[in-house]
């Protein structure tokens, strides 16, 4: 059911858009001000009103980001069991990265800068292990008919996005803060294009259900299942 890959398709460009109109409302009322530099996205949402557009972006983004991450570990779990524990781990690193992009979008700069930074350092770090982990899965798990476009893809944009990390931290450190936010900008970006490529994989899922299973005993548990079709 190729419908599914419209979820990361809906990320990406939902994310740019999102925080490209936070930009713009932040210029438009001088909330920045570009004759001083390029600003740094938080910089852009981090007062009112786009304050409380940021957020919300965030919040939005983070809760789609669990649910690619959930979908994508069931799929690759269907398709290669020998990946079992690199898949949970992927899947740990998800929603870490997930949990990350809620903290700095709901503690903006101006409210919080150690708990935004921290934010920043769970989606990004935490992020960039998270769709290096994906790389490796990529190849390990079941071939696709993808893979071989696929895969050097991800390469290129994870390699692209450890380089524009190291270069944001670097010119930050180094006080080149205009270009070091122009490295944000891109490392963002990024980001949201290694999330679109799941589309790929996902345009193969043929179903996905929450199915409810109460197990039978002295105590009475309810477990949580998902699961995902790949078709064939």
């Amino acid at each position: 059911m190729w419908a599914w890959a419209l979820l990361p398709v809906i990320l990406a460009v939902g994310g740019t858009a999102g925080i490209w109109a936070v930009y713009g409302v932040a210029v438009s009322n001088e909330s920045v001000n570009l004759t001083a530099g390029f600003p740094y996205i938080s910089a852009c949402g981090a007062y009112y009103p786009q304050s409380c557009w940021f957020s919300q972006i965030c919040n939005v983004s983070s809760f789609l980001i669990i649910w690619i991450v959930v979908i994508r570990y069931q799929q690759v779990r269907d398709l290669g069991y020998q990946c079992r524990r690199t898949n949970l781990a992927a899947l740990v690193l998800g929603f870490i990265s997930s949990i990350g992009i809620s903290i700095l979008g709901n503690f903006q700069q101006s409210v919080s800068l150690g708990i935004h930074l921290f934010g920043a350092f769970l989606a990004f770090i935490v992020g960039l292990v998270y769709f290096w982990v994906q790389l490796w899965l990529t190849y390990k798990a079941e071939p696709s008919q993808d893979r071989r476009w696929l895969g050097p893809l991800r390469a290129v944009l994870c390699s692209l996005c450890t380089v524009f990390l190291i270069a944001m931290v670097v010119l930050h450190n180094t006080g080149s803060k205009s270009p070091a936010a122009m490295c944000e900008w891109a490392l963002v970006m990024t980001f949201f294009l290694l999330f679109a490529s799941f589309a790929a994989e996902f345009r193969l899922i043929e179903c996905h259900q929450l199915t409810v299973h109460k197990q039978m005993g002295a105590k009475k548990n309810s477990s949580l299942t998902i699961a995902g079709n790949p078709e064939r």
